[in-house]
């Protein structure tokens, strides 16, 4: 872990609306954004409905190739304002919403006018999202283990779900038929998938438990967008797609994925035949959190994209 006096946290107020109370972004920098002279890489977590903690890894790159490193909770979540009121309104937790967060946050930086953006699975899901729309200052863009549409997601999830051992697979299909996913027996079987699948490290590194913990804490993203676990997406993001948007990203991109991820590359596959200027990688040894799994490797990568002439 990066370790060093250049660390600030603080926080934003953010107006949202159709909320009466006060919203805040919370936001946690490594390295120093003004005399840095890389560009600051502002990295957008996943979930929807987890937090900052399991991409703290990522401050390695300060220490690798010179990069500020800017990490925040996305609304409803972590230390950003919770909206439990909100729970099951899925006309208010859209990607607009998410991408203003972002706007809003970079311009209280002042990084607005040159920065990179990393968006790991949902986040990379947002990150394309937001590169559609060709922000000026978006230079590089990184997307990790994310997928270009939910339908390709969920074809590669049950693929591998289809893998499972016999009775995790009835005890998933059980509850879900039930209507009882909130059962510690279908949350034990979620867990089988996940040492597969999410996070093959055995223990999982403490940031990826407490961010996962975070769900459970205030469930209100998670279950408005996605659902009850990652294969059985009942939220409104289950028809979304940037397939069709593709090649409105202009900015250089670099893909990743693991070779068991759940971001099979039939989720990423979309993403290279139509950015228009693209590399991928895939880490062998790997599942859904290359940033801990082959962590040397993985700031490599990632560090050697983000600062390469190209």
């Amino acid at each position: 872990m990066y370790k060093s006096d250049q660390v600030m946290e603080g926080e934003v107020q953010f107006p949202v609306d159709g909320v009466d109370k006060p919203c805040t972004t919370w936001y946690k920098v490594f390295g120093d954004l003004k005399t840095a002279q890389r560009r600051p890489l502002v990295v957008l977590h996943g979930g929807p409905g987890v937090v900052h903690s399991y991409l703290l890894s990522l401050a390695d790159l300060v220490g690798t190739h010179s990069i500020p490193v800017v990490l925040y909770d996305q609304l409803g979540n972590g230390k950003s304002t919770h909206l439990p009121e909100k729970n099951g309104d899925t006309s208010f937790w859209t990607d607009d919403l998410f991408i203003k967060q972002l706007e809003h946050l970079v311009l209280h930086l002042g990084i607005q006018d040159s920065f990179d953006l990393l968006g790991h699975s949902w986040g990379g899901m947002l990150g394309a999202r937001f590169a559609t729309r060709r922000p000026h200052g978006l230079k590089r863009l990184v997307l990790t283990n994310s997928p270009a549409s939910m339908h390709l997601w969920v074809e590669a999830a049950n693929r591998l779900r289809s893998q499972l051992p016999k009775d995790v697979q009835e005890t998933l299909d059980k509850h879900e038929a039930d209507g009882t996913t909130d059962s510690k027996e279908y949350h034990d079987a979620v867990g089988v998938f996940y040492a597969r699948h999410l996070c093959r490290l055995d223990p999982m590194p403490e940031e990826v438990t407490s961010a996962l913990g975070a769900i459970e804490a205030d469930p209100t993203v998670y279950l408005t967008m996605n659902g009850p676990s990652e294969f059985f997406i009942t939220g409104s993001l289950k028809d979304w797609s940037v397939v069709d948007d593709i090649q409105k990203i202009s900015v250089p991109t670099l893909l990743l994925n693991g070779r068991h991820d759940e971001a099979q590359d039939s989720v990423v596959v979309p993403f290279f035949r139509a950015l228009p200027k693209v590399k991928w990688y895939t880490f062998s040894e790997s599942s859904h959190m290359p940033q801990y799994e082959e962590r040397e490797r993985f700031m490599q990568v990632v560090g050697d994209f983000l600062t390469a002439d190209l």
